[in-house]
């Protein structure tokens, strides 16, 4: 996903990268999708039961890099001949339901103001492109990097092509960085888990958000900043009253200028 930014002054632009479960929104972004999954026949109640309790131990202390694999590998299995686009439709009919209201308020903040200030916002997620994407859009953001599974005739074959985790999310902005022009040592990144250090650690501003354990550990040692979001709430919601001017910039070109308009203006208006 790309969309036309400004370049920063020098010529050197600067990104803001974003881990998307816990510290964009307030959940498993895959979990969230399971219902619907389940209603149209493409999980089992075994499956959905099996991915609540994983979500339950994600949410409780975060997720190591064993748990990752072991949920890469409980993925890949699941997924396997699933059609591709039945997926995106399930994902586009309920993400509005699904989705939005788990989006946490200082995030969406901290996404304006980094766009009001030129700043491209990127989504960076170990969950799959297919249900990435779609979020990263209705935030506005400029670039998405997630895992990618292999698609033959229209259907998953269960084999990862790209692994958007680790050391992956450092290959994925790296190879963004190098396309965009983006200046590493001054682009933002923010992660709430450990296994996201690398990524924090190739970026000149990174910053925990929600953090684990052991990523609070690793904060607190480096001298990283360390936020809390604690605050899910429906971004459409957040503007049931607006100006006549708000309604105007929303009906022209939807949710991402709200973000980077009102949101950001109040921001403007609190640091004076």
């Amino acid at each position: 996903m790309t969309a036309t930014t400004r370049p920063t002054a020098g010529g050197q632009r600067i990104a803001a990268f974003f881990d998307l479960d816990k510290t964009v929104i307030a959940k498993s972004s895959t979990y969230v999708f399971s219902k619907p999954f389940y209603a149209q026949g493409l999980l089992n109640r075994r499956a959905v039961l099996e991915s609540s309790y994983a979500h339950f131990l994600f949410m409780l202390s975060g997720a190591d890099h064993d748990q990752m694999e072991r949920m890469r590998a409980n993925l890949t299995n699941m997924v396997a001949g699933w059609d591709i686009e039945q997926v995106k439709s399930i994902v586009a009919e309920t993400l509005h339901e699904l989705v939005d209201p788990l989006i946490y308020a200082e995030a969406a903040d901290l996404i304006a103001d980094h766009k009001i200030r030129g700043h491209d916002v990127v989504i960076v997620s170990a969950s799959g492109e297919e249900i990435v994407a779609p979020i990263a859009e209705a935030l506005g953001a400029s670039h998405t990097a997630a895992t990618r599974m292999v698609v033959e005739d229209g259907r998953y074959t269960g084999e990862v092509e790209f692994y958007c985790y680790g050391a992956g999310k450092v290959t994925a902005i790296e190879k963004l960085a190098a396309s965009e022009g983006y200046d590493l040592r001054r682009c933002y990144a923010y992660s709430d888990s450990v296994t996201d250090v690398p990524m924090l650690s190739a970026v000149g501003h990174p910053t925990a958000v929600n953090p684990d354990r052991n990523l609070r550990r690793e904060a607190v040692a480096k001298g990283w900043p360390i936020l809390t979001f604690s605050n899910p709430v429906s971004l459409w919601a957040r503007f049931q009253t607006p100006s006549s001017t708000t309604l105007a910039a929303t009906a022209a070109v939807g949710l991402s200028a709200v973000l980077a308009g009102a949101v950001s203006y109040r921001l403007l208006r609190r640091r004076r």
